[in-house]
């Protein structure tokens, strides 16, 4: 993994493990409130290439929304993997603050630096997390693991 994309997901990590959050809890009511057509509607055509089956449309909706949960699941577990690899007690801090969502203004003014020195800690970190990868060849598919 290089440091543009660690950034890239560090910067992003906050959004996306909300969203898991909130996919999880809303498939806990998955289909509340479909019902099929009764009467003379259920009677009449339909549109030629789609389904008239509203349960069928939302699962399609809800899989193609989990996909896109998967790849969030999948980035969030490669920063989770790696947090081993930060020991520094200021690094840790900054980026518990970082993986909260919280900008280097506010981490500054919590912590006492400034936020260009947050800036650089972060750059350190960054390079920290991009520095476990095993040595292969570009293209060789790593096999995915679940994290702790």
């Amino acid at each position: 993994m290089n440091k543009e994309k660690i950034d890239d997901i560090l910067k992003d990590y906050h959004w996306m493990l909300k969203s898991i959050k909130e996919l999880r809890s809303s498939m806990i009511d998955a289909g509340e409130g479909l019902t099929a057509q009764y009467g003379d509607e259920a009677g009449m055509p339909k549109a030629q290439g789609t389904t008239g089956d509203p349960i069928y449309r939302e699962i399609l909706r809800r899989e193609k929304r989990h996909r896109v949960v998967s790849r969030y699941m999948a980035k969030i577990s490669i920063i989770q993997d790696r947090l081993h690899l930060i020991t520094d007690d200021r690094e840790l801090e900054v980026l518990h603050w970082l993986l909260e969502g919280k900008s280097y203004r506010w981490i500054g003014f919590h912590m006492g630096f400034s936020h260009s020195h947050i800036r650089r800690i972060r750059e350190s970190i960054v390079e920290q997390l991009s520095s476990d990868v095993p040595n292969v060849p570009n293209g060789t598919k790593l096999q995915n693991h679940k994290s702790a």
